[in-house]
């Protein structure tokens, strides 16, 4: 068992896959800050290498996972490879017996997801998956709204996450196929799903229209999900919306919560920008308040929780995120792709969860 941060001389020490926009741009920063040690980082791009120790010096760089899985004292492996190998190099890292955290999505689909969970649960690896978005300020708000009944019963929800890119990036993301973790669905979308389940229960069936405007995946995506709550969510994600709409908006009994825009988007909803710590704004037609405040958000928390659920006495039941959800989160992926072929609403079905 790794050593607990409170009361070992060292901290959890990390060995990263993948220096990348995922890499060094999200999960690097937050392991730091979470007061773990980036211990190692695996890339084969020799620039990132040089990134690398420009960025932590003394953090020791290979080229592959197999030489960083050689190296001695790693506590934690972390995956922010491609998504189309997440499911392939985690089982490797099982073999290993090395704790993992792997970037959502877990896999291209739930039938593989759940191959990963299951590898893991019969070698008594501790396994998560990276749904950062959990722990950010948005989030928190959505959930204040709900437990406190701010909007009364709630009944609809739309969360969203557009972009205007009508020139794709030269980005793996974008130039590999859905079959190999390219496009929207597996990126954005499993964010969003993943937050309209937490918030509002199971998704039980879907209805998805899906596109492929400018890339060779998916790059322009609607879903509407019907939860066994009985909510529907609307949930989109497009690369290619000239005119990005608010980010939530949760409608209810007693009126309506709205989240504005990212501050790096274009959008005609800016009378919807957070007001100084509060996030969001509760609407009641020309009435309108502030939301929730919400100044202890953080999305290393997912990182200091990880260290947590590393010193405790069963790891896998404290961690952040129960790797069942990653696998339902792409079971409705999975319907809705089907969705969108058939143009039907398609139920969803979780491998390992009773019908």
């Amino acid at each position: 068992m790794p050593p607990s941060p409170a009361s070992s001389p060292r901290p959890i020490r990390v060995g990263l896959v993948g220096y990348g926009s995922a890499g060094r741009g999200i999960h690097a920063p937050l392991i730091v800050r979470a007061g773990l040690e980036l211990a190692a980082v695996s890339t084969s791009n020799g620039d990132r290498a040089e990134q690398v120790r420009s960025d932590h010096p003394g953090t020791k760089v290979v080229t592959d996972l197999d030489a960083l899985l050689g190296l001695p004292g790693i506590d934690l492996v972390v995956l922010a490879s491609p998504s189309g190998v997440h499911a392939e190099q985690a089982e490797r890292v099982v073999d290993a017996g090395i704790p993992l955290v792997v970037d959502k999505p877990l896999a291209v689909d739930a039938s593989r997801a759940i191959e990963v969970v299951d590898a893991a649960a019969r070698a008594g690896v501790p396994l998560t998956v990276f749904n950062n978005r959990r722990f950010d300020p948005e989030h928190a708000a959505l959930l204040r709204v709900r437990d406190e009944g701010l909007v009364g019963d709630i009944w609809r929800a739309e969360y969203r996450w557009d972009r205007w890119r009508p020139v794709p990036k030269e980005r793996w993301r974008e130039q590999v196929s859905a079959s190999e973790g390219g496009g929207l669905m597996l990126d954005l979308q499993s964010h969003l799903v993943d937050q309209a389940v937490v918030l509002h229960g199971r998704i039980e069936r879907v209805y998805a229209e899906i596109d492929e405007r400018t890339t060779v995946a998916d790059d322009d995506t609607f879903l509407a999900c019907h939860h066994t709550s009985g909510v529907v969510s609307h949930l989109m994600a497009s690369s290619v919306n000239g005119a990005p709409g608010p980010r939530a908006r949760v409608a209810g009994s007693a009126g309506a919560y709205v989240i504005g825009r990212q501050v790096d988007d274009v959008s005609a909803f800016t009378e919807f920008e957070n007001d100084g710590d509060a996030v969001g704004w509760i609407v009641r037609g020309d009435e309108r308040e502030p939301g929730p405040v919400v100044t202890d958000a953080d999305q290393a928390d997912f990182y200091r929780s990880v260290a947590r659920a590393l010193a405790g006495p069963d790891a896998q039941s404290a961690m952040p995120v129960d790797p069942s959800d990653a696998v339902h989160v792409l079971a409705v992926i999975d319907a809705a792709r089907v969705s969108a072929r058939g143009q039907q609403v398609v139920s969803v079905i979780t491998p390992g969860e009773a019908p």
